[in-house]
């Protein structure tokens, strides 16, 4: 049974990519867009970790942290904006388990999630194999290893992650914009063209190795892995 998060965050477009990023790796997730519906929903879902915005409207996070404490001992952790360190200590006072300021990466939050659950003694999700398969290509993410028709190519990290996130929905196609939030994280700021040189850089080590697939633009749109038959 997968370990469930409950994420309170009444920015939608970090709600969502929290959601999005974690379900990935195999949590199972609930949103709630300000205080008070985030402890409703804690009192119904009863999750196995809380990831906890701090300034929110009806209650803020500090006192939704309070209340959960009050109740239950599940493991929370605070995501604010801000960084002084009277807000982290009235944070860790309150109950929280630890502390993310943003903005952050989320493998940064993928850590902090699997080490508090590992210190509260949680269920820590099992990792899934991130190797994707295709006909003379393996990409394979617990390796960092790129074979290409038989044949190991050394490959940057962030081609690397841009290969595997499009290759894991093969024919799904993705806007410049949601591959930056992506694979760069939400708080990167350069320009969306870093994504055309990382395709561009792939394609060079791609193009015609196999008619089954192919790395396709989606013109007035973005990217996509196209697989035949998929």
């Amino acid at each position: 049974m997968a370990t469930s998060v409950l994420v309170v965050e009444d920015d939608r477009n970090i709600a969502e990519l929290l959601q999005m990023y974690l379900e990935k790796e195999g949590y199972a997730v609930t949103t709630a867009a300000d205080g008070g519906q985030g402890l409703a929903k804690f009192r119904t879902i009863k999750p196995d970790l809380v990831l906890l915005d701090v300034m929110m409207p009806v209650m803020d996070g500090w006192a939704v942290c309070k209340t959960i404490r009050a109740e239950s001992q599940t493991p929370v952790i605070m995501l604010t904006a801000k960084g002084e360190t009277d807000d982290k200590v009235t944070g860790l006072r309150t109950g929280a388990d630890d502390y993310i300021t943003k903005p952050f990466e989320m493998k940064e939050v993928l850590a902090r999630i699997e080490a508090v659950l590992r210190r509260t003694g949680g269920v820590v999700t099992e990792k899934k194999s991130r190797r994707l398969v295709f006909d003379k290509l393996i990409i394979d993410m617990d390796a960092f290893e790129l074979t290409v028709d038989g044949r190991k190519v050394d490959t940057p990290p962030k081609e690397m992650e841009l290969l595997y996130y499009l290759a894991s929905s093969p024919n799904r196609v993705y806007t410049r914009n949601q591959l930056l939030d992506e694979v760069w994280g939400f708080d990167y700021f350069g320009d969306s063209r870093t994504v055309d040189v990382h395709v561009k850089r792939l394609r060079e080590k791609l193009e015609g190795i196999s008619e089954s697939w192919s790395l396709k633009t989606v013109w007035g749109v973005g990217y996509k892995f196209e697989v035949l038959n998929a």
